[in-house]
């Protein structure tokens, strides 16, 4: 291995093999040691073309590589817990992608692990490092908006408006598929971050394709469980009403939209781009009525480098927090702690929308407190 690098091991090659490894290639204080795959001679390919010099189809396996000092998990939400608790167990640090895992005590478990070995985590949140993100983040805490009064949030894409779409483990709600996972994980975590903690919650949560083509016998279809579309209330811890739209159903859905409107002004943060959820970010503001103005994005914000796919601008950055805080052996934000209330508010949705009321959150310091 390289000098003056870190060994990073992948695990999962789909969203790794399109995001993952790109950007690790890119980053220069990072050196891909080892790749996972279920089939090893997958593994033993994708190694060889990535010039990995490990391919492992087991993860006890590829965290006992002394040369892996850090893991990325992108497979599916169903394999998560296992995977990490595996990798944090052997001691390494983790990035692992959203949702967190498929209920709170397994993100719970994770996090208090990763606490009990040292290890440096994130999640892969990469709203809080799109350029028109930070500076929403920067207007809203300097207080642009005055007293909030409404928060708006829209996020309504055609990724599964097909259905013909193959049935696959996103189809099925016991291995964390459906569109609160997807997409609500990351709306669960920009929520607190940008505007503070939930009080209480109701959803309800859709699924309006209720079947898919099975992949493996032509002309039969399976039953699809999982979430398509998702409609909450939420009410914040200082009052403030939040109502978030959620699928991934929507022909010629708007795209993904942030508004907020206050005593003193509104800010309105959007993208009608369906085809990258990171480019095509902009906001707009006004001041006491006035028309809504585009608000310019400071250079000293934007991405240094485009690539063709966005994701591999945002998940940079995450990556970069992570280098530097494993380097400085530190706690980062975000980690698995705002993964487990990311997942804490799933969970609750899923409670509201069996009972059919609102469910009270609750106090986060003292859950995590909880034995």
């Amino acid at each position: 291995m390289t000098a003056n690098k870190i060994g990073i091991a992948v695990i999962g090659t789909g969203f790794g093999q399109k995001v993952h490894i790109p950007a690790l290639k890119e980053h220069p204080r990072t050196e891909i040691v080892a790749v996972y795959n279920p089939d090893i001679e997958k593994a033993k390919a994708i190694a060889s073309e990535h010039k990995i010099p490990n391919a492992c189809d087991r993860v006890d396996e590829i965290v006992a590589l002394p040369e892996v000092t850090g893991v990325t998990v992108s497979t599916p939400p169903f394999l998560h817990f296992q995977m990490a608790k595996q990798v944090l167990h052997a001691g390494k640090h983790l990035l692992l992608e959203k949702p967190t895992t498929l209920n709170v005590e397994e993100a719970k478990y994770l996090y208090q692990l990763a606490t009990e070995k040292g290890c440096v985590t994130t999640m892969d949140f990469e709203f809080r490092f799109v350029p028109a993100w930070m500076q929403f983040a920067q207007l809203l805490s300097q207080g642009y908006v005055g007293q909030r009064r409404l928060i708006k949030i829209d996020w309504l894409v055609s990724s599964r408006a097909d259905a013909n779409r193959a049935w696959n483990w996103y189809a099925q709600k016991e291995k964390g598929g459906g569109a609160l996972g997807a997409i609500g994980s990351h709306s669960f975590d920009y929520i607190p971050w940008l505007f503070g903690p939930v009080r209480r919650l109701c959803g309800q949560l859709t699924t309006t394709i209720a079947q898919r083509p099975d992949p493996a016998e032509l002309g039969k279809l399976k039953p699809v469980d999982a979430d398509d579309t998702c409609t909450l209330m939420l009410e914040l811890a200082d009052g403030t009403p939040c109502q978030v739209c959620l699928s991934s159903v929507s022909y010629q859905g708007r795209g993904h939209w942030v508004e907020v409107y206050g005593s003193d002004g509104t800010l309105v943060l959007g993208s009608d781009n369906q085809k990258d959820y990171i480019y095509g970010f902009k906001l707009w503001g006004s001041k006491g009525g006035e028309e809504l103005a585009e608000i310019e994005i400071p250079e000293s914000l934007q991405f240094p480098k485009q690539y063709s796919d966005g994701r591999i601008c945002g998940f940079l950055r995450v990556l970069e927090r992570w280098m530097e805080a494993i380097g400085r052996h530190e706690a980062i934000v975000p980690s698995l702690r705002e993964g487990v209330y990311s997942q804490l508010l799933m969970d609750l949705t899923h409670e509201s929308n069996a009972t059919g009321t609102w469910v009270d959150v609750p106090d986060f310091e003292a859950f995590l407190a909880q034995e």
